[in-house]
């Protein structure tokens, strides 16, 4: 890239990305990424542009920025041990950000989203305080057995014990959602003549 290329670049990032930075940080703050890591992911994703060899194939600059920073905090994700479910959901939210998602899509989402809280909630005490620090606050083992004043032994069961009652729940919800939805289409077939 050549001193002038470089200069169209550096005035298209400036033009057409820039402005959707503060877009970009809210979303990273309501995934509850925390400050360091949004400079982080915003800084990465500004170098990632500037490596790119040309840039007048990209149609829509809000959504390419968007794509860059939602994959970097993926990548981000998968190599922390542990995910933060508000930063999970809202990678959900920004994953059609080029594409606007449909009144259907936000109310799944949003009933997906309930149906594990609820879960969650559902959970034992302990359990529910055990699986939340670990897995939501993102506390290591130790720290929520010293906070508690339990074993490290029992936050790793009541964590594993959490996890597999959400997924219990959750299989049954999915299982009562299905034959209600088969009983609906059974009643509906019925009454056709």
């Amino acid at each position: 890239m050549g001193p002038n290329d470089r200069q169209r670049l550096i005035d298209w990032v400036a033009a057409e990305i820039t402005p959707h930075e503060a877009a970009i940080r809210a979303w990273l703050t309501r995934a509850m990424v925390a400050p360091d890591d949004r400079d982080d992911l915003i800084q990465e994703a500004y170098c990632h542009i500037t490596e790119l060899p040309s840039f007048d194939h990209i149609e829509r600059p809000a959504a390419f920025f968007f794509r860059i920073v939602r994959n970097l905090l993926i990548s981000q994700l998968r190599h922390n041990r542990v995910v933060n479910i508000e930063a999970v959901s809202e990678i959900g939210a920004i994953a059609g950000m080029d594409e606007a998602p449909t009144p259907e899509r936000i109310a799944d989402g949003r009933r997906e989203y309930h149906r594990v809280r609820q879960a969650i909630a559902e959970l034992p005490e302990r359990c529910r305080v055990i699986f939340e620090l670990r897995k939501i606050e993102g506390l290591s083992q130790k720290d929520i057995a010293r906070r508690l004043g339990i074993t490290e032994t029992i936050v790793e069961n009541e964590g594993a014990r959490g996890l597999r009652l959400i997924i219990e729940a959750l299989r049954r919800q999915g299982e009562q959602i299905a034959e209600h939805y088969t009983s609906l289409r059974e009643r509906k077939r019925a009454r056709r003549p």
